[in-house]
């Protein structure tokens, strides 16, 4: 007969389980929806460095993330009369402005701005990347503050004496953090499924602000 305090042992091995195939799911999503969309411009012409100065015809029928050819015309403007050729047929990849990974637009920032929120933001595309639609859209950005709180010492405290749940509290969360102490980090377990969240980013400040200095997870 095993003791009733060991039974928990299984669940948090199942927890753990959830949050690997959790974690590696959303990565694989990711990894797909990137696949689609280069992550550098596809302008083929090298001294084409503005895109505003052309106008040109696009095949809204693709395949999304499909190269396609552009015929472009250079716009009479006076801040276009730099181009040498009148016309350039130059590589896009099938997507609208709106679907193509952060780095490839300039969105501005919120002046008034809280933690764990949201703000609607104005994006334009940067002017050697083509695509389709508006070049100018909106989106909702999340309000990336930093309250203080670095991912070194994070994940420091959690392989250090995460098995206490100094992590939890270091973070914010009080009662997983008491819950942790009273555990002894869920036998072991629960500090290993801590160490795994913080490592990867996926554990973040309880008051929804981002690590700051240490890496990028935002």
């Amino acid at each position: 007969m095993i003791p009733d305090k060991f039974n928990i042992f299984p669940n948090i091995v199942s927890y753990m389980i959830f949050i690997l195939i959790l974690l590696s799911t959303r990565t694989a999503a990711n990894s797909d929806r990137n696949s689609l969309i280069p992550s550098s411009p596809m302008s083929s012409a090298p001294n084409v460095t503005d895109l505003n100065c052309l106008g040109c015809e696009y095949d809204y029928q693709c395949t999304l993330g499909e190269v396609q050819k552009a015929k472009c015309s250079v716009k009479d403007l006076s801040e276009c009369r730099s181009y040498k050729e009148k016309s350039y047929s130059l590589n896009y990849t099938c997507a609208y402005c709106y679907q193509f990974p952060e780095d490839h637009y300039v969105c501005t920032p919120s002046l008034v701005c809280e933690t764990n929120s949201k703000y609607l933001a104005e994006c334009t595309m940067k002017p050697d990347v083509l695509c389709l639609g508006n070049r100018t859209f909106h989106r909702y950005r999340s309000c990336n503050i930093a309250a203080g709180y670095k991912w070194s010492t994070a994940l420091l405290l959690s392989i250090t004496v995460g098995g206490f749940g100094i992590d939890r509290f270091y973070l914010g969360y009080w009662q997983e953090g008491i819950g942790k102490l009273f555990s002894f980090g869920g036998f072991g377990v629960w500090t290993l499924v801590d160490i795994i969240l913080i490592a990867t980013g996926y554990l973040k400040p309880a008051d929804g602000s981002r690590y700051i200095s240490d890496m990028q997870f935002t």
